[in-house]
């Protein structure tokens, strides 16, 4: 018998066991191609019901990850061909504003490989950033080893926590979220100190 699960994971249940492995694969690929829905939520879900032995962890972890690598790649096509009229005519229907998507893309240009890699664990960034690095033209070769490197770590992170923590997920959770405001935090600063390194630099450059 399937586990209750805890908290917000509760309203997966139902597209679990009525679905189980193709509801996993299938949210997280539209997930990953920009359209809202609750991909690293149901990857916790499916997790804690693989701990229960309601599902197999294995098959879990390699549909989520293929799911979450043919997403990307869906994303990249749209921006690649799309180009940036696509994303200023749909953006604004998964919050992409046209302001936000050129911030995004000026520090995606600098940063590209990076942040396909640490862009899987961020919200609102895991949705778009193959879209983004279509626009900007980044190779795909170089782009799929980035964004498969994520996509693994992204899958292998929930889905062992949710397998081992079991109904105790919430607390996980909460505890990782925690965290990782204080580590975008520290990202924030750095790029802060790397701009203003930079600008002192040309500043001194022109003088000289």
């Amino acid at each position: 018998m399937a586990p209750p699960l805890p908290g917000p994971l509760e309203h997966l249940a139902p597209l679990l066991s009525h679905y189980g492995y193709l509801a996993v694969g299938g949210v997280v690929l539209v997930e990953d191609f920009g359209i809202p829905a609750p991909g690293e939520t149901i990857l916790i879900a499916a997790g804690v019901y693989a701990g229960a032995g309601e599902l197999n962890v294995v098959a879990v972890a390699l549909i989520a990850f293929a799911a979450a690598v043919i997403g990307d790649n869906i994303g990249y096509l749209i921006g690649r061909f799309g180009g940036r009229a696509f994303v200023h005519r749909w953006g604004k229907y998964i919050f992409l504003t046209p302001k936000r998507f050129e911030a995004a893309e000026r520090f995606f240009t600098r940063h590209g490989g990076k942040i396909v890699t640490v862009a899987r664990f961020i919200e609102g960034l895991r949705q778009a950033n193959g879209i983004i690095a279509g626009t900007t033209g980044m190779h795909w070769l170089r782009f799929l080893a980035f964004n498969a490197l994520g996509a693994a770590l992204w899958v292998g992170l929930w889905v062992s926590l949710s397998y081992f923590a079991g109904t105790h997920i919430n607390a996980v959770y909460d505890t990782v979220k925690r965290y990782e405001v204080y580590v975008l935090v520290a990202v924030g600063v750095l790029v802060v100190a790397l701009i203003v390194r930079h600008l002192l630099r040309r500043r001194r450059h022109q003088e000289d």
